[in-house]
């Protein structure tokens, strides 16, 4: 039997004049608001709900007013909220229009000395797809790895071959942080760009990530991640409690959030997302290479985040900028987003230990031995005996944290 999605996604430019949506009969919406490439935005409509286009317009400008008090440094003494409810959206555009313009006379290379590293495993119609989009891009890298990891068949390496300019290459050990440092080096570039094969990017995604590494202090960013469907219960789940969408206005990880948040242990985790992050070459010299403990294969995730502590304390700061866009496949069915669940909290509880060994005054090893029993004695109990929603994963989520702490506690023995 076929169903109605369950949320159909809708991307709305304002620039165009337009606020309208098209109706989706027995599911609901997900309404992402732009301004030409500027990601303002987003906006659930639940199944069922009906809004007339007043009560959408109101709800939009309650999401998008604060991304554009953001972009309006020089207007800070507007009410954004008020102004937009009181103006009609053609004034919006001018107004808009002056605040996200280009300046004029600026331009970007169109070829930019970027290493982007794509790391796959026997899924070769995605790697095709994310590829194709990455030879459409705006400002291209001057190189283009391929990493296939632990593959059954060849099906990679012939989409790689279909495409000019890519380099293609076989990591048998299994493990994402292992491929993620097999591309390392063979990269040349001073700039590491990494993608997942589920990614489709936006065509002015490198031309962000160069424009943030001219800040020096910069040694890693991350960059908004928007899900590219949502039409399956496991999507929805994933994309509701787990996303990877930072949210649509820069933030700045830096010495000083470091060290605020080191008591109760830094969140490392809310960074961004390791479809969409970059790192100079200079700051792996620094802080060493991903931890092939961690991460598929072994512990389970968390290689990045964890990469990030460590240039964190090494005085670097890791921007989230969320003009460098891509657009993330959630995996679609229940099995396999509790698979993923259970190694997401597998790889945090693992590295969080591995965090709290490298500073001993963070406070992770509370937060895991602490706080999350009362955490997740609460979802199981509130959940019971109907585990939906967010509750949908709480028993591989517990399993995975128990999971990683045997791991670190094995591995260190």
């Amino acid at each position: 039997m076929n169903h109605a999605p369950l949320y159909t996604i809708q991307h709305i430019n304002l620039a165009e004049g337009s606020m309208s949506f098209t109706a989706c009969e027995g599911g609901g919406k997900y309404l992402v608001f732009w301004f030409n490439d500027k990601a303002l935005a987003h906006l659930f409509i639940e199944p069922g709900q009906a809004f007339t286009p007043e009560q959408i317009r109101l709800k939009a400008i309650d999401k998008i007013a604060a991304t554009i008090k953001f972009y309006s440094a020089n207007n800070n003494s507007i009410d954004w909220k008020l102004w937009l409810i009181n103006h009609p959206l053609n004034e919006w555009q001018e107004k808009l229009a002056n605040i996200f313009q280009t300046q004029p006379g600026v331009s970007f290379p169109y070829k930019v000395p970027v290493s982007i590293i794509i790391c796959t495993r026997n899924r070769p119609s995605l790697l095709q797809t994310c590829l194709t989009g990455l030879q459409k891009l705006s400002c291209i890298a001057e190189e283009i790895i391929v990493v296939d990891n632990n593959p059954d068949d060849d099906s990679s390496k012939e989409v790689v071959e279909k495409f000019t300019g890519i380099k293609y290459v076989r990591e048998p050990r299994k493990g994402l942080d292992i491929a993620r440092n097999t591309g390392l080096q063979n990269s040349t570039k001073s700039i590491i760009a990494y993608t997942d094969d589920d990614v489709v990017v936006h065509h002015l995604w490198l031309h962000h990530i160069w424009e943030t590494f001219k800040n020096e202090a910069v040694g890693a960013m991350t960059g908004l991640v928007i899900a590219s469907s949502l039409d399956t219960e496991a999507q929805t789940i994933f994309e509701k409690y787990w996303s990877f969408n930072r949210g649509y206005i820069d933030k700045f990880y830096d010495t000083k959030f470091f060290q605020s948040t080191l008591q109760k242990g830094p969140p490392v985790w809310e960074i961004g997302a390791g479809a969409n992050m970059a790192f100079r070459r200079a700051a792996f010299d620094k802080a060493g290479i991903f931890d092939e403990l961690l991460d598929v294969g072994a512990a389970g995730c968390n290689g990045d985040s964890e990469m990030w502590f460590r240039i964190l304390t090494h005085g670097y700061t890791v921007h989230y900028n969320p003009r460098a866009i891509t657009f993330h496949e959630h995996r679609k069915d229940i099995k396999g987003l509790k698979h993923q669940i259970f190694y997401y909290m597998r790889g945090y509880a693992a590295a969080a230990l591995t965090q709290q060994n490298l500073q001993p005054d963070s406070g992770y090893k509370n937060h895991i031995y602490r706080v999350f029993p009362k955490y997740y004695f609460n979802h199981i109990w509130r959940g019971f005996p109907f585990y939906t929603g967010r509750r949908k994963t709480v028993f591989q989520e517990v399993k995975g944290v128990i999971s990683g702490l045997l791991f670190y506690h094995n591995i260190k023995k």
